[in-house]
């Protein structure tokens, strides 16, 4: 183990990243292909800001029983035998209440459910005193939702486009569009977790899954840049081929990724904790959560895919190949004269 974590933070070149792709490449192809296949299939489990439905809000502060997530979820059903999209805490103390998401609720059933709220919580109202007023109501549309989500795959593509256009001239071609499949893959995978495991979509995860493409070219960046500066000149040397030079690029910025990814992780789990757990702000967790997944995502995107699919793009020039040619040939004549 501690031999493990010595060649970590030495950055030796000691762990054959780039030379086993075809691991990372079969491992992120299966993965993304069950991502694709549930979003295709299963679909996503979409809030009422994107399908319409109604919201219902009252103070925690109740004059009967403790108003608690479990207990209005228990009311809701046993009033109208079926299950609400979403029963969340919100504030805390004096602004404390409990906010209720379902689908959208006629007349007869809104006045059902407003009265077995009352009779079991009595929410105290403006008054000091418990009043079925207290228990407020309104339609939420889905149209706002649906906004949110134009405006957010405009701003993907023209980040996308933006993103290619400055690495092209930055870096190379080849490192533009190995950062750009990186990208899609955290993207893809991000979004297909949420459909596997039926996490609500909201408008904050819309939100959330941009943040995180920030992220992911960052890394991603710092591992060509280390890439770009160990193959400075690397056509009139035969130490080492192209394939190898990247290789120690990632292991040199391997402990650096895993440090960053790790701290970037850090205050999102404290997001989920502080906001959620002990503020009970539910829609923070919406943010956190698609943040967490994306953060993982693109951190082994960065090490284990955009470099080998970089090393593959680039050994496809010819001068690379007669390089890596002349490099064994050296080794083959090193090996005789020993």
């Amino acid at each position: 183990m501690a031999g493990v974590l010595t060649r970590l933070y030495t950055g030796t070149g000691a762990f054959d990243i780039v030379g086993r792709k075809r691991i990372w490449y079969i491992g992120f192809a299966v993965l993304v292909l069950i991502c694709i296949g549930s979003i295709v299939f299963r679909g996503f489990n979409l809030g009422i800001d994107f399908t319409g439905g109604t919201q219902l809000q009252f103070p925690a502060a109740t004059a009967a029983a403790p108003a608690d997530v479990e207990a209005v979820r228990a009311v809701y059903e046993q009033a109208l035998g079926f299950e609400p999209e979403a029963v969340q805490s919100a504030g805390s103390g004096d602004a404390a209440s409990i906010l209720i998401r379902s689908e959208a609720l006629d007349p007869a059933q809104l006045i059902t459910l407003k009265q077995a709220l009352f009779d079991t919580f009595q929410p105290i109202g403006s008054g000091g005193t418990p009043a079925i007023d207290a228990i407020s109501d309104s339609a939420v549309s889905g149209s706002w939702g649906g906004q949110i989500t134009r405006q957010a795959l405009i701003a993907l593509g023209v980040f996308l486009v933006l993103v290619t256009i400055f690495l092209a001239f930055y870096f190379e071609r080849a490192m533009a569009l190995a950062a750009l499949v990186a990208l899609l893959h955290d993207v893809i995978v991000t979004a297909g977790i949420y459909s596997i495991i039926g996490f609500e979509v909201t408008p904050s995860t819309v939100i959330g899954l941009l943040t995180i493409l920030g992220f992911s070219l960052y890394d991603t960046v710092v591992v060509f840049d280390k890439v770009k500066e160990n193959t400075r000149g690397l056509l009139g040397l035969t130490r080492r081929t192209y394939a190898e030079t990247a290789n120690l690029a990632v292991n040199q910025t391997l402990i650096r990724s895993v440090n960053t990814s790790l701290f970037a992780v850090l205050p999102v789990v404290a997001l989920m904790v502080i906001g959620v757990g002990l503020l009970g702000v539910g829609t923070l967790a919406d943010l956190a959560l698609v943040q967490m997944v994306g953060i993982i995502a693109g951190a082994l995107s960065s090490l284990l895919l955009a470099t080998p699919i970089l090393v593959d793009l680039k050994m496809r020039d010819p001068r690379f190949q007669e390089q890596a040619q002349r490099v064994a040939l050296r080794r083959r004549k090193a090996a005789v004269g020993a």
